[in-house]
């Protein structure tokens, strides 16, 4: 039995329509891969500093990542750790007050906390990061980086932002 062009063609048409059609795996696993692409170009490589809105950093070409460290912010009023006031700055450039010695016992008990997990062997090596305002005196910077040493940190890092190279 020979059928019309026309006959021919719907049952192609009707063939075509009732098969399932799939998904399309190629365009899922573009998808897939862009977005893999982006959380990988977008993931940071360093530890990130708690930042307040006090403490203005100053620019470096340092290329150098911070490591995982006790962080010492230093503003224009207040020296903390952890977010706790310690002191003010006031106190520390006053000799009689006693501030540096609360500020190296400070260190020091934070230093205790910090140990190794299961066991109580404290770490070896003790690091700091200060985050001092661009502004503060030099003096001031100087005194918290002494109470650092004579609390037992060996390693103290100053927190900068960091600039381009300059071209040449």
């Amino acid at each position: 039995m020979s059928y019309s062009r026309r006959a021919k063609r719907m049952e192609r048409h009707h063939k075509r329509a009732g098969r399932s059609t799939g998904i399309n795996l190629v365009s899922l696993m573009d998808i897939f891969t862009i977005l893999v692409f982006f959380l990988l170009v977008n993931s940071s490589d360093g530890e990130v500093l708690p930042t307040q809105k006090s403490v203005k950093l100053p620019e470096s070409v340092a290329e150098q990542q911070p490591r995982m460290a006790l962080v010492i912010m230093v503003n224009d009023t207040d020296i903390l750790i952890h977010g706790k006031v310690i002191t003010s700055v006031a106190a520390l450039l006053d000799a009689d007050s006693g501030a540096a010695d609360r500020l190296k016992a400070t260190l020091q008990s934070a230093l205790g906390e910090s140990t190794l997990p299961d066991t109580n062997v404290k770490a070896v090596r003790h690091e700091a990061t200060i985050m001092g305002d661009r502004d503060i005196p030099y003096k001031i910077l100087k005194q918290v980086m002494a109470s650092c040493t004579e609390a037992g940190i060996a390693h103290i890092s100053l927190a900068v932002l960091q600039k381009p190279l300059p071209a040449s």
